[in-house]
């Protein structure tokens, strides 16, 4: 704890904090970047920041990483601004910068810190509790596209090249069967055979974008319930959090991968299948709180492709499971025998139970449409 003290008193010194530090701790839960709450005493009062020293094993680029995340945030803050929104530092993450002016700083080791305000009388849940929490996070990420539909030239950096690349991924996954260096294969039959079976799914968001009925959006691409702040006492989301991976995409990556971990009925490691299907609620939930904020944005095939977009994030994510379980673990950290491969099962099974509900959830979006944009 002395040497995280004595680091974390170092970095301050070299952020434009106005203070006195005092100490800091770990942070969050988050599981690839190192994230810590620092206190720093300003005249006769403490403040809080969050810092964070990024993973450049995982995100290559951290200038060009931190470089997106200025001219997000300043975009978002300049509209909330320009609508007269008070408390603007809890509805945005602000970048504190280095003395020398910079938002991002590189330590004496070569490591890559950034600094934050914190969102006080706020917190984020790892577990979805509620339908309301649902309609919540889909609504504040569906405002942070809609906020930055109009983010001036030039494009955003890709932070991960192809990250919801489908067909990639479905192409590493016959790649490393093919090789099968660590001898899984013979025992990853089933799935193999189901991913297989659903070749013809990987290329459809593509080839809709290719063809110019889906549009190129400004996407968050980790939309997790744990990635929206929600205000202690209103119970509302208020702050899109991990930018991260936020980059060029499609809205309908960020609306599936709500799909994916929010109807979850159990765990994305769960053993017991029969416990795992697509709650109906929470899909409505999170059509209603996302059509709310984003609907007069979309285009009627992003509208219409919302039931798909879960089946197809839900699939990528089991494909990504399954490569990993063949190529021996190598990216997902694990914690038992045939994790991956256990994930790999609970996220086709997902699949096979959204595909059962396909035509409640056209509905659904239908239903919600008409009420929200067509009235």
């Amino acid at each position: 704890m002395d040497s995280i003290h004595n680091t974390l008193k170092n970095v301050a010194s070299k952020f434009a904090l106005n203070g006195e530090f005092i100490d800091g701790e770990p942070y969050g839960s988050g599981h690839i970047n190192d994230t810590y709450a620092v206190s720093i005493k300003q005249s006769d009062q403490t403040a809080r920041y969050i810092f964070q020293r990024i993973n450049h094993e995982i995100f290559k680029n951290p200038v060009a990483l931190v470089e997106n995340i200025t001219r997000v945030t300043r975009h978002i803050h300049n509209k909330l601004e320009q609508d007269n929104t008070s408390d603007i530092d809890r509805c945005t993450l602000t970048l504190i910068p280095t003395i020398e002016g910079d938002n991002i700083l590189i330590d004496t080791d070569g490591l890559y810190w950034r600094a934050y305000i914190f969102i006080e009388n706020a917190k984020t849940y790892d577990i979805i509790e509620s339908t309301d929490q649902a309609y919540q996070a889909a609504r504040a990420f569906g405002q942070f596209q809609c906020q930055l539909a109009d983010l001036p030239s030039p494009r955003l950096h890709e932070t991960i090249p192809n990250f919801h690349h489908t067909r990639s991924r479905f192409d590493a996954l016959l790649k490393a069967a093919d090789i099968d260096c660590c001898e899984r294969v013979a025992s990853a039959q089933e799935e193999l055979a189901f991913a297989k079976d659903h070749e013809s799914v990987v290329d459809v968001l593509l080839d809709l974008q290719a063809s110019g009925d889906l549009p190129e959006r400004i996407t968050h691409n980790d939309t997790k319930l744990n990635n929206v702040m929600i205000d202690d006492d209103t119970g509302e989301g208020i702050c899109v959090i991990d930018l991260d991976t936020v980059m060029p995409g499609i809205a309908l990556y960020d609306f599936g991968d709500m799909v994916r971990t929010a109807t979850n009925t159990g765990a994305e490691d769960e053993l017991d299948l029969s416990k795992i299907s697509m709650d109906i609620g929470m899909f409505e939930a999170l059509t209603l709180g996302y059509l709310s904020a984003a609907g007069s944005m979309l285009v009627p095939k992003e509208i219409e492709y919302l039931p798909f977009s879960g089946k197809l994030i839900a699939l990528e994510t089991g494909l990504r499971f399954l490569t990993d379980y063949l190529q021996g673990d190598v990216y997902f950290k694990t914690h038992r025998e045939r994790h991956n491969l256990d994930r790999c099962r609970t996220q086709f099974k997902l699949v096979q139970s959204i595909e059962d509900q396909k035509k409640v959830m056209q509905q659904i979006v239908a239903t919600t449409t008409d009420t929200l944009i067509n009235n």
